[in-house]
Protein backbone atom coordinates (compact mmCIF):
# COMPACT_ATOMS: atom_id res chain seq x y z
CA UNK A 1 0.00 0.00 0.00
CA UNK A 2 1.40 3.41 -0.95
CA UNK A 3 1.80 6.21 1.57
CA UNK A 4 1.40 9.98 1.18
CA UNK A 5 4.61 11.74 0.26
CA UNK A 6 5.99 13.43 3.41
CA UNK A 7 6.61 17.16 3.33
CA UNK A 8 10.23 18.19 3.78
CA UNK A 9 11.59 19.64 7.02
CA UNK A 10 10.88 23.20 8.10
CA UNK A 11 14.37 24.46 7.23
CA UNK A 12 15.78 26.06 9.29
CA UNK A 13 13.31 26.63 12.11
CA UNK A 14 12.55 23.08 13.28
CA UNK A 15 15.54 21.28 11.84
CA UNK A 16 19.18 20.75 12.71
CA UNK A 17 19.93 23.98 10.83
CA UNK A 18 18.63 25.95 13.81
CA UNK A 19 20.86 24.40 16.48
CA UNK A 20 24.24 26.11 16.19
CA UNK A 21 22.87 29.61 15.44
CA UNK A 22 20.60 29.33 18.48
CA UNK A 23 23.52 28.20 20.63
CA UNK A 24 25.56 31.12 19.37
CA UNK A 25 22.72 33.47 20.23
CA UNK A 26 22.65 32.02 23.76
CA UNK A 27 26.25 33.24 24.06
CA UNK A 28 25.28 36.73 22.93
CA UNK A 29 26.02 36.49 19.19
CA UNK A 30 23.77 38.35 16.78
CA UNK A 31 22.25 35.17 15.35
CA UNK A 32 18.64 33.94 15.32
CA UNK A 33 17.71 32.13 18.52
CA UNK A 34 15.03 30.05 16.85
CA UNK A 35 15.13 27.44 19.61
CA UNK A 36 14.82 30.08 22.35
CA UNK A 37 17.81 28.89 24.31
CA UNK A 38 18.59 30.73 27.57
CA UNK A 39 21.69 32.88 27.99
CA UNK A 40 24.76 30.96 29.09
CA UNK A 41 28.48 31.58 29.62
CA UNK A 42 29.66 28.59 27.58
CA UNK A 43 27.71 26.01 25.64
CA UNK A 44 28.30 22.46 24.40
CA UNK A 45 26.53 20.32 21.83
CA UNK A 46 26.79 16.56 22.12
CA UNK A 47 26.08 15.11 18.68
CA UNK A 48 25.24 11.43 19.00
CA UNK A 49 25.39 10.03 15.49
CA UNK A 50 22.45 7.68 14.93
CA UNK A 51 20.28 8.70 17.90
CA UNK A 52 16.72 9.12 16.66
CA UNK A 53 13.76 10.15 18.81
CA UNK A 54 12.00 6.83 18.32
CA UNK A 55 15.05 4.87 19.44
CA UNK A 56 15.55 6.98 22.56
CA UNK A 57 11.89 6.53 23.49
CA UNK A 58 11.92 2.78 22.83
CA UNK A 59 15.09 2.17 24.84
CA UNK A 60 14.62 4.84 27.50
CA UNK A 61 15.41 2.37 30.27
CA UNK A 62 18.95 2.02 28.94
CA UNK A 63 19.46 5.80 28.84
CA UNK A 64 17.77 7.17 31.97
CA UNK A 65 19.71 10.46 31.98
CA UNK A 66 19.17 11.30 28.34
CA UNK A 67 15.56 10.18 28.29
CA UNK A 68 14.65 12.20 31.39
CA UNK A 69 15.92 15.51 29.96
CA UNK A 70 13.65 18.25 28.72
CA UNK A 71 13.34 17.69 25.00
CA UNK A 72 12.10 19.02 21.71
CA UNK A 73 11.88 17.15 18.44
CA UNK A 74 13.76 18.36 15.38
CA UNK A 75 14.09 17.04 11.87
CA UNK A 76 17.26 15.78 10.34
CA UNK A 77 18.05 16.76 6.78
CA UNK A 78 16.70 14.84 3.80
CA UNK A 79 18.09 12.36 2.98
CA UNK A 80 18.42 11.23 6.57
CA UNK A 81 22.11 10.50 6.39
CA UNK A 82 25.18 11.81 8.20
CA UNK A 83 26.71 13.85 5.40
CA UNK A 84 23.51 15.76 4.65
CA UNK A 85 22.54 16.28 8.29
CA UNK A 86 25.95 17.32 9.60
CA UNK A 87 26.31 19.71 6.68
CA UNK A 88 22.92 21.21 7.55
CA UNK A 89 24.02 21.48 11.18
CA UNK A 90 27.37 23.01 10.29
CA UNK A 91 26.17 25.53 7.72
CA UNK A 92 22.69 26.29 9.03
CA UNK A 93 21.44 25.66 5.48
CA UNK A 94 19.17 23.16 3.77
CA UNK A 95 20.77 20.43 1.61
CA UNK A 96 19.52 22.15 -1.52
CA UNK A 97 21.74 25.07 -0.58
CA UNK A 98 24.87 23.44 0.84
CA UNK A 99 24.81 20.67 -1.76
CA UNK A 100 25.76 17.61 0.31
CA UNK A 101 22.57 15.84 -0.65
CA UNK A 102 23.45 12.30 0.32
CA UNK A 103 26.06 9.68 0.99
CA UNK A 104 27.08 9.22 -2.64
CA UNK A 105 26.44 12.30 -4.79
CA UNK A 106 26.96 12.84 -8.50
CA UNK A 107 29.33 15.61 -9.53
CA UNK A 108 27.55 16.42 -12.80
CA UNK A 109 30.38 18.61 -14.11
CA UNK A 110 32.87 15.73 -14.11
CA UNK A 111 30.62 12.69 -14.28
CA UNK A 112 31.94 11.27 -11.01
CA UNK A 113 29.99 9.95 -8.03
CA UNK A 114 31.55 11.42 -4.86
CA UNK A 115 31.33 9.72 -1.47
CA UNK A 116 30.58 12.51 1.01
CA UNK A 117 31.98 10.73 4.07
CA UNK A 118 35.17 8.76 3.62
CA UNK A 119 35.73 8.71 -0.12
CA UNK A 120 35.94 12.23 -1.52
CA UNK A 121 37.15 12.15 -5.11
CA UNK A 122 40.60 13.82 -5.41
CA UNK A 123 39.20 16.16 -8.03
CA UNK A 124 36.44 17.46 -5.78
CA UNK A 125 37.61 20.34 -3.60
CA UNK A 126 35.38 20.39 -0.49
CA UNK A 127 35.62 24.17 -0.06
CA UNK A 128 34.36 24.68 -3.62
CA UNK A 129 31.80 21.90 -3.50
CA UNK A 130 30.24 23.66 -0.48
CA UNK A 131 31.15 27.38 -0.75
CA UNK A 132 28.97 28.88 1.98
CA UNK A 133 30.53 29.95 5.30
CA UNK A 134 29.91 27.62 8.20
CA UNK A 135 28.25 28.66 11.43
CA UNK A 136 31.60 28.10 13.15
CA UNK A 137 33.21 30.67 10.86
CA UNK A 138 30.45 33.16 11.54
CA UNK A 139 30.74 32.61 15.29
CA UNK A 140 34.48 33.25 15.24
CA UNK A 141 33.87 36.52 13.41
CA UNK A 142 31.40 37.47 16.13
CA UNK A 143 33.92 36.90 18.92
CA UNK A 144 32.88 33.42 20.04
CA UNK A 145 35.44 30.62 20.03
CA UNK A 146 34.10 27.45 18.39
CA UNK A 147 35.80 24.20 19.39
CA UNK A 148 35.32 20.77 17.82
CA UNK A 149 36.12 17.65 19.85
CA UNK A 150 36.13 14.61 17.60
CA UNK A 151 38.11 11.65 16.38
CA UNK A 152 41.56 12.52 14.97
CA UNK A 153 40.81 11.09 11.52
CA UNK A 154 38.00 13.61 11.06
CA UNK A 155 40.24 16.66 11.52
CA UNK A 156 40.87 17.21 7.82
CA UNK A 157 38.20 15.00 6.27
CA UNK A 158 36.29 16.16 3.23
CA UNK A 159 33.10 16.56 5.26
CA UNK A 160 34.87 18.64 7.91
CA UNK A 161 36.46 20.86 5.27
CA UNK A 162 33.17 21.30 3.42
CA UNK A 163 30.72 21.85 6.24
CA UNK A 164 32.31 21.92 9.69
CA UNK A 165 35.39 24.07 9.23
CA UNK A 166 36.18 27.23 11.20
CA UNK A 167 36.61 25.78 14.68
CA UNK A 168 39.67 24.81 16.70
CA UNK A 169 39.92 21.04 16.38
CA UNK A 170 40.70 18.99 19.49
CA UNK A 171 41.43 15.36 18.54
CA UNK A 172 40.58 12.56 20.95
CA UNK A 173 40.31 8.95 19.87
CA UNK A 174 38.40 7.16 22.63
CA UNK A 175 34.90 8.03 23.79
CA UNK A 176 36.13 8.76 27.31
CA UNK A 177 38.90 11.02 26.04
CA UNK A 178 36.46 13.02 23.95
CA UNK A 179 34.16 13.66 26.90
CA UNK A 180 37.13 14.60 29.07
CA UNK A 181 38.38 17.02 26.42
CA UNK A 182 34.95 18.65 26.16
CA UNK A 183 34.86 19.10 29.93
CA UNK A 184 38.27 20.79 29.89
CA UNK A 185 37.33 23.08 27.02
CA UNK A 186 34.16 24.15 28.81
CA UNK A 187 36.07 25.64 31.73
CA UNK A 188 36.63 28.93 29.88
CA UNK A 189 33.66 31.19 29.06
CA UNK A 190 32.70 32.32 25.59
CA UNK A 191 33.13 28.99 23.83
CA UNK A 192 30.80 26.84 21.76
CA UNK A 193 31.96 23.23 21.93
CA UNK A 194 30.87 20.64 19.40
CA UNK A 195 31.39 17.12 20.76
CA UNK A 196 30.90 14.39 18.16
CA UNK A 197 30.49 10.67 18.90
CA UNK A 198 29.90 8.09 16.17
CA UNK A 199 30.06 4.85 18.15
CA UNK A 200 26.28 4.35 18.35
CA UNK A 201 25.81 4.72 14.60
CA UNK A 202 28.72 2.40 13.85
CA UNK A 203 27.47 -0.43 16.02
CA UNK A 204 23.91 0.17 14.80
CA UNK A 205 24.97 -0.48 11.22
CA UNK A 206 26.85 -3.63 12.19
CA UNK A 207 24.48 -5.21 14.72
CA UNK A 208 21.26 -3.21 14.48
CA UNK A 209 19.65 -0.67 16.84
CA UNK A 210 18.39 -2.42 19.95
CA UNK A 211 20.96 -5.19 19.74
CA UNK A 212 22.89 -6.07 22.88
CA UNK A 213 26.03 -4.38 21.54
CA UNK A 214 24.07 -1.26 20.58
CA UNK A 215 22.44 -1.04 24.01
CA UNK A 216 25.84 -1.29 25.70
CA UNK A 217 27.05 1.73 23.73
CA UNK A 218 23.85 3.65 24.50
CA UNK A 219 24.33 2.96 28.22
CA UNK A 220 27.95 4.09 28.03
CA UNK A 221 26.93 7.32 26.30
CA UNK A 222 24.21 7.96 28.84
CA UNK A 223 26.67 7.60 31.74
CA UNK A 224 29.24 9.79 30.02
CA UNK A 225 26.66 12.51 29.33
CA UNK A 226 25.49 12.42 32.95
CA UNK A 227 29.05 12.82 34.23
CA UNK A 228 29.77 15.64 31.81
CA UNK A 229 26.66 17.55 32.86
CA UNK A 230 27.62 17.20 36.53
CA UNK A 231 31.19 18.42 35.92
CA UNK A 232 30.45 21.51 33.85
CA UNK A 233 30.88 24.94 35.43
CA UNK A 234 27.77 26.80 36.53
CA UNK A 235 26.18 28.70 33.68
CA UNK A 236 27.25 26.22 31.00
CA UNK A 237 24.69 24.92 28.54
CA UNK A 238 24.70 21.31 27.41
CA UNK A 239 22.51 20.08 24.57
CA UNK A 240 22.38 16.70 22.87
CA UNK A 241 20.91 15.67 19.56
CA UNK A 242 21.31 13.15 16.76
CA UNK A 243 21.78 13.45 13.01
CA UNK A 244 19.21 10.77 12.06
CA UNK A 245 17.43 7.71 13.40
CA UNK A 246 17.90 4.13 12.26
CA UNK A 247 15.86 1.03 11.46
CA UNK A 248 16.61 -2.68 11.07
CA UNK A 249 16.41 -4.15 7.57
CA UNK A 250 16.15 -7.97 7.48
CA UNK A 251 18.63 -9.78 5.26
CA UNK A 252 15.92 -10.89 2.84
CA UNK A 253 14.99 -7.25 2.25
CA UNK A 254 18.50 -6.12 1.26
CA UNK A 255 18.18 -6.20 -2.50
CA UNK A 256 20.54 -5.74 -5.44
CA UNK A 257 18.35 -3.77 -7.83
CA UNK A 258 21.04 -3.79 -10.55
CA UNK A 259 20.04 -7.40 -11.29
CA UNK A 260 16.80 -6.09 -12.78
CA UNK A 261 17.60 -4.50 -16.19
CA UNK A 262 14.24 -2.70 -16.33
CA UNK A 263 15.17 -0.75 -13.18
CA UNK A 264 18.39 0.62 -14.63
CA UNK A 265 17.35 1.07 -18.26
CA UNK A 266 18.78 4.38 -19.46
CA UNK A 267 20.49 5.04 -16.12
CA UNK A 268 24.11 6.21 -16.35
CA UNK A 269 24.90 6.95 -12.69
CA UNK A 270 23.51 5.52 -9.45
CA UNK A 271 24.02 7.47 -6.24
CA UNK A 272 22.45 8.07 -2.84
CA UNK A 273 22.22 5.22 -0.35
CA UNK A 274 20.19 2.02 0.04
CA UNK A 275 17.24 3.85 1.58
CA UNK A 276 17.44 6.92 -0.67
CA UNK A 277 18.43 5.79 -4.14
CA UNK A 278 19.21 8.58 -6.61
CA UNK A 279 19.28 7.65 -10.30
CA UNK A 280 20.72 9.82 -13.07
CA UNK A 281 19.81 9.06 -16.66
CA UNK A 282 22.18 9.21 -19.60
CA UNK A 283 21.84 12.37 -21.66
CA UNK A 284 20.66 10.37 -24.66
CA UNK A 285 18.00 8.46 -22.72
CA UNK A 286 14.68 9.22 -24.38
CA UNK A 287 11.63 10.47 -22.52
CA UNK A 288 10.00 7.12 -23.23
CA UNK A 289 12.88 5.21 -21.61
CA UNK A 290 12.87 7.49 -18.56
CA UNK A 291 9.14 7.07 -18.10
CA UNK A 292 9.37 3.31 -18.60
CA UNK A 293 12.07 3.04 -15.92
CA UNK A 294 10.03 5.15 -13.52
CA UNK A 295 7.00 2.93 -14.08
CA UNK A 296 9.10 -0.18 -13.58
CA UNK A 297 10.22 1.09 -10.18
CA UNK A 298 6.63 1.90 -9.30
CA UNK A 299 5.46 -1.59 -10.22
CA UNK A 300 8.34 -3.26 -8.39
CA UNK A 301 8.47 -1.20 -5.21
CA UNK A 302 5.66 1.38 -5.26
CA UNK A 303 3.89 -0.44 -2.41
CA UNK A 304 7.03 -0.23 -0.26
CA UNK A 305 8.75 2.98 -1.35
CA UNK A 306 8.16 6.51 -2.54
CA UNK A 307 9.18 6.73 -6.20
CA UNK A 308 9.57 10.41 -7.09
CA UNK A 309 11.00 12.40 -9.92
CA UNK A 310 13.50 15.12 -9.10
CA UNK A 311 10.83 17.78 -9.61
CA UNK A 312 8.39 15.99 -7.30
CA UNK A 313 10.97 15.67 -4.51
CA UNK A 314 11.97 19.32 -4.84
CA UNK A 315 8.32 20.43 -4.85
CA UNK A 316 7.74 18.39 -1.68
CA UNK A 317 10.48 20.42 0.02
CA UNK A 318 12.72 17.44 0.71
CA UNK A 319 15.88 19.44 0.08
CA UNK A 320 14.57 22.88 1.06
CA UNK A 321 15.32 25.71 -1.37
CA UNK A 322 17.49 24.27 -4.14
CA UNK A 323 20.24 26.39 -5.70
CA UNK A 324 20.78 26.04 -9.47
CA UNK A 325 24.32 24.71 -8.87
CA UNK A 326 22.93 21.93 -6.65
CA UNK A 327 19.91 20.86 -8.69
CA UNK A 328 21.86 18.63 -11.15
CA UNK A 329 23.31 16.73 -8.19
CA UNK A 330 19.82 15.56 -7.20
CA UNK A 331 18.80 12.26 -8.76
CA UNK A 332 16.39 12.52 -11.65
CA UNK A 333 14.56 9.58 -10.10
CA UNK A 334 14.48 9.00 -6.33
CA UNK A 335 13.43 5.79 -4.57
CA UNK A 336 13.01 6.09 -0.80
CA UNK A 337 11.49 3.07 1.00
CA UNK A 338 8.92 3.54 3.74
CA UNK A 339 9.05 -0.19 4.53
CA UNK A 340 12.16 -1.97 5.95
CA UNK A 341 13.95 -2.28 2.63
CA UNK A 342 17.49 -1.54 1.46
CA UNK A 343 18.21 -1.18 -2.26
CA UNK A 344 21.79 -1.57 -3.49
CA UNK A 345 23.52 -1.22 -6.81
CA UNK A 346 25.53 -4.42 -6.49
CA UNK A 347 27.87 -3.29 -9.28
CA UNK A 348 29.17 -0.45 -7.09
CA UNK A 349 29.26 -1.81 -3.53
CA UNK A 350 31.41 -4.38 -1.79
CA UNK A 351 29.70 -7.72 -1.01
CA UNK A 352 30.00 -6.94 2.69
CA UNK A 353 27.61 -4.02 2.28
CA UNK A 354 24.72 -6.48 2.17
CA UNK A 355 25.58 -7.56 5.72
CA UNK A 356 24.63 -4.14 7.13
CA UNK A 357 21.74 -4.51 9.60
CA UNK A 358 20.93 -0.94 10.64
CA UNK A 359 19.98 1.55 7.94
CA UNK A 360 18.84 5.14 7.48
CA UNK A 361 18.36 7.59 4.63
CA UNK A 362 14.62 7.59 3.93
CA UNK A 363 12.23 10.31 5.18
CA UNK A 364 10.26 8.02 7.51
CA UNK A 365 9.41 9.33 10.95
CA UNK A 366 11.78 6.85 12.61
CA UNK A 367 14.69 8.07 10.48
CA UNK A 368 13.99 11.81 10.30
CA UNK A 369 12.96 12.74 13.86
CA UNK A 370 15.80 13.47 16.26
CA UNK A 371 15.65 14.71 19.85
CA UNK A 372 16.99 18.01 21.13
CA UNK A 373 17.83 17.30 24.77
CA UNK A 374 18.54 20.08 27.27
CA UNK A 375 20.95 18.42 29.70
CA UNK A 376 22.30 21.49 31.50
CA UNK A 377 21.89 25.24 31.38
Amino acid sequence: MSQPVPVGPAYPSRSLAAVLPSMGASLGAALPNTLRLPKVKTTCLLMIDGLGSALLKRYAGHAPFLSSAARDTLSSAFPTTTAASLATLGTGLAPGQHGLIGYDVLDPDRGVVVNQLGGWDPGTVPELWQPHPTVFTRLAELGIEPVTVSRPNFAASGLTRAALTGSRFVPAKSLADRFSAARREAQDPGRLIYLYVNELDKIGHAAGPGSEAWLEVLEELDSAARRLAAQLPSGTGLLATGDHGMIDVPEAHRIDYSLEPRLIDGVQFTAGEPRFVQLHFADDASDAVRESTRRSWGRAYGDRAWVLTRAEAVDAGWFGPVDPRVLPRVGELIVAPFEPLALYDGRRVQPGAFEMVGHHGAPTKAEREVPLLRLAS
